[in-house]
């Protein structure tokens, strides 16, 4: 078990903590998420990912994508209608103008 493996970028809590290791992963899963969240499937996914980077030497950026999804777990993504418009299909020709 790999449980000391680092993450390529510690992960930054909204406390202003850093998880470096998946030891410091699983650790902040158990303690610092509510036991009523636990079988939220965010928290699932991101115990699974990192439990799975650990002990069978998985990809590390799936434990980080899910840690990040169990730290932000409600927090909504907005869509912004406002945002810039794209130029695809947008481009005109020379010979077309």
């Amino acid at each position: 078990m790999f449980w000391s493996r680092r993450f390529d970028e510690p992960i930054l809590l909204p406390d202003g903590r850093k998880l470096r290791t998946l030891r410091d992963a699983i650790n902040w899963l158990a303690k610092e998420i509510p036991k009523s969240e636990h079988k939220m499937e965010k928290v699932q996914t991101a115990a699974h990912c990192v439990t799975h980077a650990a002990e069978r030497d998985g990809p590390m950026i799936f434990a980080q994508m899910g840690m990040m999804q169990a730290i932000h777990r409600h927090q909504q993504r907005v869509f912004n209608p406002d945002s810039k418009d794209h130029h695809w299909g947008k481009r005109k020709l020379k010979r077309d103008q």
